[in-house]
């Protein structure tokens, strides 16, 4: 049996990979230009702290759609591996930008596994 929330986890942690790559040089433009702006003395806000929410929220959408396919696939007794490792690295990301290494390699293999959806093993 397929589940539908498990492809869409899926396909979400491929995008969040593509996000996860571009992060870090997305939030240091961001910075840079903000330093830049602000030594002019025109900045009324945070250019890299709007650029930053955008991450966490897309993670913590895939953080959600992970814990809800943990519990769903346990009962359809499908394998629970790419949730446990969708969690991790989305958690991970979440605790800091500074992870973004080990959930980039995290949710390429959360997404492999959760795309595959094999029957749990007895």
């Amino acid at each position: 049996m397929k589940l539908k929330i498990n492809t869409v986890a899926g396909i979400l942690d491929i995008i969040n990979v593509l996000l996860v790559a571009g992060s870090w040089i997305i939030v240091l433009i961001g910075a840079i230009s903000e330093s830049t702006v602000k030594s002019n003395g025109t900045i009324t806000g945070s250019a890299s702290g709007g650029v930053s929410v955008f991450f966490y929220i897309m993670l913590g959408l895939g953080l959600i759609l992970h814990i809800i396919g943990l519990i769903q696939s346990k009962k359809a007794d499908i394998s629970i591996t790419g949730h446990v490792l969708g969690i991790i690295g989305s958690a991970l990301f979440l605790v800091s930008m500074i992870f973004a290494l080990p959930t980039f390699i995290l949710l390429i293999i959360a997404a492999v596994f959760t795309l595959k959806q094999a029957p749990a093993k007895k």
